[in-house]
C-alpha cells in the first residue's frame, strides 16, 4: 500500500496539472512555439505536491528550519498553504503576478535563511550549491512569470544556475539529468553517460543564450523539451518501479525545473 505521504501529494500535483492543462488549452499545441504554455501548469503541479507534502510530513520537513527560527511547524504548515495558494493562482491563471512576485520572494527566503548558510560553513560541498541555485531558479522563474524589473533578475539567476548545473554534468555525467542532485542514472537505461552530457550542453547553452540575449527562446526552448522528457521518460518510470518519498520528490523537482525553464522561455524576447 502506497504511503500517505507519498499518496496525497502525488494525487494533488496530477489534479492540479490536469486543471493548468485544461485553463491553457487554447495556448497549446505540438508546435514548440506553443508548448510553452504549459510552464505554469507544471510549475502549479509541482508546488501543490510540495505544499501537500508540507501538510502530511510536516513533522519531518521542519527539521530543514534552521534551529534559531522559531515556530518551526507554524512554518511548514504556512508554507505548505503558501505553496498550495500559488498553485491554485497559477493551475487558474488568476491573481498570477501577485502570486508569483511573492512565490519568487519566498524561494529567495529559502536560499537566503536556509541554503547559504550551509554553503558557507561547507564551501566545497557541491549538493549545497545545487540546492541553493535549484531554488534561486524556481524564485527566478516565478519572478519572470510576474514580469517588469524583476523578471530581468529572474532570467538572470536561472542563467547563472544553468551553467553552474551544465558544469557539473560535464564533470559527473552519471548524474541523473534534470538537476544535478545525489540521484544517479540507473545502469539499465542504454548509453547513460550521454544523457548527462547531452543536458549539460543544453544547460549550456540555454544559460549563454540567455546570458547574452542571443536565440534565447530557442535555446530554452530545447533545454525544457529536455527537462520534461527526464521526467517522463526516467523520474516517473523510477516512481512507479518504487513508490517511494523520494521518488515523488524527483518527480516533483525535476517538474518543477522543466516548468521554470518553460516560464523562461516563455518571457524570453524574441532575439537573433
Amino acid at each position: 500500500m502506497t504511503s500517505p505521504v507519498v499518496l496525497w501529494p502525488s494525487l494533488a500535483g496530477i489534479v492540479f496539472l490536469g486543471i493548468g492543462l485544461i485553463t491553457a488549452r487554447k495556448q497549446l499545441s505540438f508546435n514548440s512555439g506553443k508548448l510553452v504554455g504549459v510552464g505554469p501548469a507544471f510549475v502549479a503541479a509541482a508546488l501543490a505536491a510540495f505544499g501537500v507534502e508540507h501538510l502530511v510530513a510536516a513533522r519531518s520537513i521542519m527539521q530543514i528550519i534552521p534551529s534559531w527560527i522559531p515556530g518551526q511547524l507554524f512554518w511548514t504548515y504556512l508554507v505548505g498553504i503558501a505553496l498550495l495558494a500559488a498553485a491554485v493562482s497559477l493551475a487558474l491563471k488568476c491573481y498570477v503576478r501577485l502570486a508569483a512576485t511573492l512565490l519568487g520572494i519566498m524561494f529567495l527566503l529559502f536560499v537566503l535563511l536556509i541554503h547559504l548558510p550551509n554553503v558557507v560553513a561547507s564551501p566545497k560541498q557541491r549538493l549545497y550549491w545545487a540546492i541553493l541555485l535549484r531554488d534561486l531558479a524556481f524564485g527566478g522563474g516565478a519572478w519572470a512569470l510576474a514580469g517588469g524589473r524583476v523578471a530581468v533578475i529572474g532570467r538572470f539567476w536561472i542563467a547563472v544556475a544553468a551553467v553552474f548545473f551544465a558544469a557539473v554534468y560535464f564533470l559527473h555525467p552519471d548524474i541523473a539529468p534534470g538537476v544535478p542532485l545525489p540521484k544517479l542514472t540507473p545502469t539499465w537505461v542504454p548509453l547513460r553517460l550521454l544523457w548527462g552530457y547531452l543536458m549539460g550542453a543544453l544547460l549550456l547553452l540555454g544559460g549563454a543564450a540567455v546570458l547574452v540575449n542571443r536565440h534565447a527562446r530557442l535555446a530554452t526552448t530545447w533545454l525544457a523539451m529536455a527537462v520534461t522528457l527526464s521526467v517522463l521518460l526516467l523520474y516517473i518510470p523510477l516512481m512507479a518501479l518504487a513508490p517511494t518519498v523520494e521518488a515523488m520528490n524527483y518527480v516533483a523537482d525535476t517538474l518543477l525545473f522543466a516548468g521554470t525553464i518553460w516560464l523562461l522561455a516563455q518571457t524570453c524576447p524574441d532575439s537573433p
